[in-house]
């Protein structure tokens, strides 16, 4: 009899609290939108499970190891404390995710039409917005958050899921769960979200705007770009160097030519590998203790927030642009500077075909899309510097 009560004792089902209960019901519900929705599945379903595993009591699958007063271990780590500690604490996982982004990236539409680089650093006006927004709700007395907080939740606005766990990883590794659920939801959502901003911020004739073929770019061009870019912001901004290094490194593999063995394994196998091992780092970071909170519900507002007024900015400046431009800029691709790749091109090319069905838009709203890669690197890059410089 005592065998069996100490069995009962230990069994997941008697040490259960409600907030585990509903967590792994969180859980279940991420592997829906997933499976079922197809949202970001790639992401979701590993984070899915490590929702489900961090909170199933007695697994100590994200559990410290434990040292005696002789600093032996008498007890090792779970799983899931490796996988977060090596990949995500030390942001290495983020890291290898740009450089295999990076890898896949054409930089040739951006090339071709320069000017779109400002839609794409329009776009993150939502993360800046939403840093003054969440350090007013702080000093209201609504949410709690800190300044590394408030930096770290503004992220979400540039819908870059790598780029927001790197920052959170740094800044504010408590509110990690919540942040990379935030970003990688309103990344799948893009196409739900953008269309109905970008058709009330445009009139039919702005939509039906058709735009001129892009020039060919060179292949010089595209291998001394990435290393510009690097160089000049690493130089002015070096908080950002580890970002956009590795997407840079990434790319110059892709268009150097000379090196298709390691640029197709930083596309495929290398990237698959780690987004494994990053969702389910994120996964151990949704216990319930850490999600089950007020603090929840206004990071995935205010994500939500940053994430309308980046779409909103890159519109507005396209249509300013347009006032003084000779060749016309429709404003859709504006839409395109968050850093959904290629997600949010496609949406500006599906709304710009349905104003016009001869408007192809994707090529010319992959420049802004692009540029909303490097864009999110760089603010990332300066909330690290100005939380450090403020002292965190």
């Amino acid at each position: 009899m005592d065998n069996l009560l100490t069995l009962w004792n230990d069994s997941g089902i008697a040490q259960l609290h409600f907030g585990q209960a509903a967590m792994m019901i969180v859980g279940l519900g991420l592997l829906f939108l997933a499976i079922k929705k197809g949202f970001e599945p790639l992401l979701l379903v590993p984070i899915a499970v490590g929702t489900i595993l961090v909170n199933i009591p007695g697994t100590g699958m994200e559990a410290a190891p434990v040292y005696d007063a002789a600093g032996h271990m008498t007890s090792p780590g779970g799983m899931l404390y490796y996988i977060y500690n090596a990949g995500i604490a030390s942001g290495m996982f983020p890291l290898i995710i740009f450089m295999g982004v990076g890898a896949m990236t054409d930089f040739g539409p951006l090339l071709a039409n320069p000017k779109t680089l400002l839609l794409g650093a329009a776009a993150q006006f939502g993360i800046f917005a939403t840093v003054l927004g969440a350090v007013a709700l702080s000093s209201m007395g609504i949410l709690d958050f800190t300044i590394n907080d408030a930096a770290a939740i503004g992220i979400i606005g540039g819908a870059d899921g790598p780029t927001a766990i790197f920052v959170a990883s740094k800044l504010a590794p408590d509110l990690l769960g919540p942040i990379a659920v935030a970003a990688y939801s309103y990344m799948a959502l893009v196409p739900i979200i953008q269309p109905p901003i970008m058709r009330a911020l445009t009139t039919p004739a702005e939509r039906a705007i058709a735009m001129t073929q892009l020039r060919p770019v060179t292949k010089s061009e595209k291998i001394v770009f990435p290393l510009a870019v690097l160089i000049l912001v690493a130089m002015v901004l070096p908080s950002a160097a580890p970002l956009l290094g590795m997407f840079c490194f990434g790319n110059l593999m892709r268009e150097s030519g000379v090196v298709e063995r390691l640029s197709d394994t930083a596309q495929n196998a290398l990237i698959n590998i780690v987004t494994i091992f990053l969702g389910l780092g994120v996964g151990s970071k949704m216990s319930s203790d850490k999600f089950l909170n007020w603090e929840t519900l206004g990071i995935l507002g205010l994500g939500a927030l940053a994430f309308c007024i980046g779409t909103a900015s890159g519109v507005l400046l396209a249509k300013i642009m347009n006032k003084y431009s000779k060749t016309p800029i429709n404003p859709l691709i504006g839409s395109a500077g968050v850093s959904a790749v290629p997600m949010a091109a496609r949406v500006s090319n599906k709304v710009g075909l349905e104003a016009n069905p001869h408007n192809h838009l994707l090529m010319h709203a992959m420049g802004p899309n692009v540029a909303g890669v490097i864009g999110s690197a760089i603010a990332a890059g300066v909330m690290i510097s100005m939380v450090a410089g403020a002292g965190g």
